[in-house]
Formats: C-alpha cells, sequence, structure tokens
C-alpha cells in the first residue's frame, strides 16, 4: 500500500487511511489508493488554488466545500466520454476542478468558433475571466495550456 506523510504530524499513514478520514469511504480515489495508485494526497491539477498548499484539504461534507477531494476526469474530460475509472482520474479540490473545467469549456467554445489563441486570451481578459494565479492577464500560451493540461 502506498505510503505518504500525514499534513502536519510527521508520522507516516495510508493515503487510504487519510481519503478515509476525510470522509472518502468508497469510489474511485480509495480503489486507487488501495492498488497504490495514488503516491500522495495532494491536488494533482495543472493549477491549485489552495491557499494553504496542494495537500490541504477539508473533510467531506454535503455539499461539499471548494476544498474537499474530489475525482478529477483526466486525461479523457467527463463530457467527451471519460468514465470514473483508475487510469482516468487525478485527485483534485472541487474548486480546481471546477476552475480548470470552466476555462476548458470557455476556450473549447471559442476555438469551436476558429477563433486564434490570442483572440481567445483577450476575450478571456475583457470579461474578466480570473487567470492562472501568479498572473494578471491571459496570453495565447496560457490559452493552450489550460486547454491541453
Amino acid at each position: 500500500m502506498a505510503k505518504a506523510a500525514a499534513s502536519g504530524s510527521g508520522s507516516d499513514s495510508s493515503i487510504v487511511d487519510q481519503l478515509r478520514a476525510l470522509g472518502v469511504k468508497k469510489g474511485v480515489l480509495v480503489q486507487m489508493a488501495e492498488r497504490g495508485q495514488l503516491l500522495a494526497l495532494r491536488c494533482e491539477m495543472p493549477q491549485c488554488h489552495q491557499h494553504k498548499g496542494r495537500g490541504a484539504f477539508d473533510p467531506v461534507t454535503t455539499p461539499r466545500t471548494k476544498w474537499a477531494p474530489s475525482p478529477d476526469h483526466y486525461p479523457i474530460l467527463k463530457w467527451a466520454g471519460g468514465q470514473l475509472l483508475p487510469e482516468n482520474v487525478r485527485l483534485s479540490h472541487v474548486w480546481c476542478n471546477n476552475r480548470d473545467y470552466g476555462w476548458r469549456m470557455k476556450i473549447r467554445t471559442m476555438l469551436a468558433k476558429g477563433k486564434s489563441l490570442a483572440e481567445i486570451a483577450e476575450a478571456l481578459n475583457s470579461k474578466g475571466v480570473p487567470p492562472a494565479h501568479g498572473t494578471n492577464r491571459w496570453t495565447a500560451a496560457m490559452v493552450r495550456k489550460a486547454y491541453v493540461s
């Protein structure tokens, strides 16, 4: 079973135990942890927005908070037919997953209309769509990276 340091405690505990302590009792994330397919309890999104760091997760509640663990359909996104299977999931925060999805859908729509990456960046900036943290404005390179990562 994969091991990871428990956040803040310095002691070793299994990723399965950490997920269960957060209230994730079943599902693809637990299955992946049991198989040693998660190396650490940390957000695997290209852009993690948790100010406490990639390894900080809230317990699962109903409804889930924005920092609760969430399975992200990747590399085949749900809208493209991706399934919640170990070979198509990465661990994310609910918020990180939602932001990534929002960017992809906006970009996808504009690509389908024949817009260039520079035109898409300009449109996202003019609409006030927040870019990746640490930056102030969308660029063509950021648009491409957000869409393909």
